[in-house]
C-alpha cells in the first residue's frame, strides 16, 4: 500500500509538472506582448526614437544571433525587438524571445555600451533558459492544484497574485541571478569585457533608493553588484 501510494504521489506531482508546457507559455507571452506593443503604437511610444532604437538593434542583434548557435531552440522562435521612450517599460524579454526596452532606463543609469549588452544579454538569458515556464512548473510544485486552473487565469495569478508571488519570491530571486551570472559570461563570449558589463550592476546599486533590500521578483542591487564584480574578477584571472 504504501509503495502505491507513493507512486500515485509522483505521478500526480508528475502531471502537475507538465500541465504547462513550453508552447502554451510562449503563446501567452507573444499574445501579452502584443497587446503591450500595441498599446505603445496607439500612444505613438513605440520605437519613437530611431536613434536609440538603431544603437539597441546595434548591439542586440549580434548576441541574437549567439544564442541561435547557443542555444539552439531559439533559432526557429520569431524573435521580436521593441524600444520605447516610454519609462513604465524599463526591460523584459519574455519567452519565446519578445524583447522590450525603454530608453528611460538606459537614460537614467547613462549606460555604455558594454553595460547596455549586459543589459541585453540578461533578457536574453531569461528567455533562452526558459525562465518563464519554470516559473509555472515552481508555482505548480507549491500550488499542485493550479494544474486544473485555465492558463489565462494561472498567467494572470503568476504576476498579480501576492500570495502566489511570495511563494515565488526566493525561485524569482535566483532565476535573476542565474540570468545576471549567464549573461555576463554569454556577453563575454561575444567579445565584451567582463569588468565593463560587470559596471552595469554597479550603476544599478547606485541608483536604488534601498540597494540592500531584495524585492518580490529581484535581489538586491547590491547583492547583484557584489556578485557580478566577484565572477569578473574571476573571468579576468582566468584569461
Amino acid at each position: 500500500m504504501l509503495r502505491y501510494l507513493i507512486a500515485l504521489l509522483f505521478t500526480v506531482h508528475g502531471a502537475a509538472a507538465q500541465a504547462v508546457t513550453q508552447a502554451e507559455v510562449m503563446a501567452g507571452s507573444a499574445k501579452l506582448y502584443r497587446e503591450q506593443i500595441d498599446e505603445l503604437r496607439k500612444g505613438y511610444r513605440l520605437d519613437d526614437d530611431q536613434r536609440f532604437g538603431a544603437r539597441v538593434a546595434a548591439l542586440a542583434h549580434p548576441l541574437i544571433e549567439q544564442a541561435k548557435r547557443e542555444f539552439p531552440e531559439s533559432a526557429a522562435w520569431d524573435w521580436e525587438l521593441h524600444t520605447t521612450t516610454d519609462g513604465d517599460a524599463n526591460a523584459f524579454a519574455m519567452a519565446g524571445g519578445k524583447i522590450l526596452l525603454s530608453r528611460a532606463h538606459v537614460d537614467e543609469l547613462a549606460l555604455t555600451d558594454a553595460e547596455l549588452a549586459m543589459l541585453l544579454a540578461h533578457e536574453i538569458m531569461h528567455a533562452v533558459l526558459r525562465h518563464n515556464l519554470k516559473e509555472f512548473e515552481e508555482a505548480l510544485r507549491l500550488e499542485p492544484a493550479r494544474a486544473t486552473q485555465p492558463y489565462p487565469e494561472f498567467e494572470h495569478d503568476i504576476d498579480h497574485d501576492h500570495a502566489l508571488m511570495r511563494k515565488l519570491a526566493t525561485f524569482n530571486q535566483r532565476q535573476e541571478m542565474e540570468a545576471d551570472r549567464e549573461g555576463l559570461l554569454f556577453a563575454m563570449r561575444a567579445g565584451w569585457s567582463p569588468q565593463a558589463l560587470a559596471a552595469y550592476f554597479r550603476k544599478l546599486a547606485k541608483q536604488s533608493h534601498y540597494p540592500n533590500f531584495d524585492r518580490f521578483d529581484h535581489p538586491s542591487p547590491a547583492s547583484r553588484w557584489r556578485a557580478a564584480r566577484e565572477l569578473a574578477k574571476q573571468m579576468d584571472a582566468s584569461r
